[in-house]
């Protein structure tokens, strides 16, 4: 029960992270601009780059966490497209910045778990 437990929360901090950025992605996707180069660019190491952080648990196999992690993605994207269709007609324009503020809250929260992680102690064996 314990081993299954592990595996599903293997980088759930960073699928909050990346969650929230494609929205903030697709809200700003249409407007070519440099910010959204970066947002890809960060989107794109966002899928794969938190397998290698340390963990204690066993990681799961890469190919089935990558595919699961471009699904949240994609889905994320896909929200952000609506999301930006949706100001100014049902939400107020300046909800415009709460993908980005949540993009940022979470961020913080997920180094700060990940720091932690890094620099706890622990018992010898």
């Amino acid at each position: 029960m314990r081993e299954s437990l592990s595996k599903k929360r293997f980088a759930v901090d960073t699928t909050f992270v990346l969650f929230f950025l494609g929205i903030d992605f697709g809200q700003s996707s249409m407007a070519f601009r440099l910010d959204s180069v970066f947002s890809a660019l960060t989107l794109g190491m966002l899928l794969f780059v938190p397998y290698f952080l340390p963990s204690i648990e066993e990681k799961p196999d890469f190919t089935g966490w990558l595919m699961g992690r471009s699904l949240i993605a994609v889905f994320a994207v896909a929200l952000g497209l609506m999301f930006r269709q949706s100001l100014g007609i049902v939400l107020p324009e300046t909800f415009r910045f709460l993908p980005l503020t949540l993009v940022i809250v979470t961020a913080m929260l997920s180094c700060s778990l990940q720091f932690y992680g890094m620099i706890r102690f622990r018992l010898a064996r």
